[in-house]
Protein backbone atom coordinates (compact mmCIF):
# COMPACT_ATOMS: atom_id res chain seq x y z
CA UNK A 1 0.00 0.00 0.00
CA UNK A 2 2.57 2.32 0.65
CA UNK A 3 4.31 1.92 -2.79
CA UNK A 4 1.31 2.21 -4.17
CA UNK A 5 0.45 5.66 -2.71
CA UNK A 6 4.06 6.92 -2.93
CA UNK A 7 4.06 6.40 -7.02
CA UNK A 8 0.26 7.58 -7.36
CA UNK A 9 1.53 11.24 -5.73
CA UNK A 10 5.19 11.25 -7.10
CA UNK A 11 3.43 11.19 -10.60
CA UNK A 12 1.02 14.04 -9.36
CA UNK A 13 3.56 16.22 -7.98
CA UNK A 14 5.74 18.68 -9.65
CA UNK A 15 8.49 17.98 -6.43
CA UNK A 16 8.91 14.55 -6.20
CA UNK A 17 11.41 14.11 -3.60
CA UNK A 18 9.58 16.69 -1.48
CA UNK A 19 7.18 13.68 -1.02
CA UNK A 20 7.21 12.24 2.27
CA UNK A 21 4.77 9.42 3.22
CA UNK A 22 4.64 8.05 6.96
CA UNK A 23 2.68 4.89 7.60
CA UNK A 24 1.13 4.10 10.84
CA UNK A 25 -0.55 0.52 11.89
CA UNK A 26 -2.47 1.98 14.74
CA UNK A 27 -4.95 -1.46 15.36
CA UNK A 28 -3.88 -4.80 13.45
CA UNK A 29 -6.40 -4.10 10.39
CA UNK A 30 -6.29 -0.25 10.39
CA UNK A 31 -3.16 1.63 8.43
CA UNK A 32 -3.12 5.64 8.77
CA UNK A 33 -0.85 7.47 5.88
CA UNK A 34 0.25 10.62 6.49
CA UNK A 35 0.98 12.59 3.70
CA UNK A 36 3.50 15.85 3.52
CA UNK A 37 4.09 17.47 0.00
CA UNK A 38 5.42 20.44 -0.88
CA UNK A 39 2.99 23.66 -0.43
CA UNK A 40 3.44 24.66 -4.19
CA UNK A 41 2.04 21.11 -4.87
CA UNK A 42 -0.54 20.47 -1.82
CA UNK A 43 -3.08 21.57 -4.87
CA UNK A 44 -2.40 19.32 -7.21
CA UNK A 45 -3.01 16.22 -4.58
CA UNK A 46 -6.11 17.57 -3.11
CA UNK A 47 -7.38 18.65 -7.06
CA UNK A 48 -10.58 21.02 -7.37
CA UNK A 49 -13.22 19.90 -5.06
CA UNK A 50 -11.17 17.72 -3.43
CA UNK A 51 -11.75 15.37 -6.00
CA UNK A 52 -7.82 14.22 -6.74
CA UNK A 53 -7.80 13.49 -3.55
CA UNK A 54 -11.04 11.31 -2.83
CA UNK A 55 -9.85 9.45 -5.97
CA UNK A 56 -6.34 8.56 -4.31
CA UNK A 57 -8.49 7.92 -1.24
CA UNK A 58 -10.98 5.36 -3.32
CA UNK A 59 -7.96 3.49 -4.83
CA UNK A 60 -6.25 3.22 -1.49
CA UNK A 61 -9.47 1.56 0.13
CA UNK A 62 -9.46 -0.81 -2.63
CA UNK A 63 -5.64 -1.96 -2.21
CA UNK A 64 -5.96 -2.18 1.84
CA UNK A 65 -8.92 -4.22 1.15
CA UNK A 66 -7.43 -6.73 -0.74
CA UNK A 67 -4.86 -7.25 2.20
CA UNK A 68 -8.12 -7.47 4.45
CA UNK A 69 -7.56 -4.12 6.11
CA UNK A 70 -8.59 -0.29 6.31
CA UNK A 71 -6.36 2.80 5.43
CA UNK A 72 -6.82 6.39 5.79
CA UNK A 73 -4.81 9.30 4.32
CA UNK A 74 -4.53 12.27 5.68
CA UNK A 75 -2.75 14.55 3.74
CA UNK A 76 -0.69 17.12 6.32
CA UNK A 77 0.41 20.60 5.96
CA UNK A 78 3.84 21.01 6.36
Amino acid sequence: MHDFVDFVVKKLVDKPDSVQLTQDEKEANKVVFQLKVDPDDVGKVIGRKGRTANAIRTLLSAVAAREGKRAILEIVDR
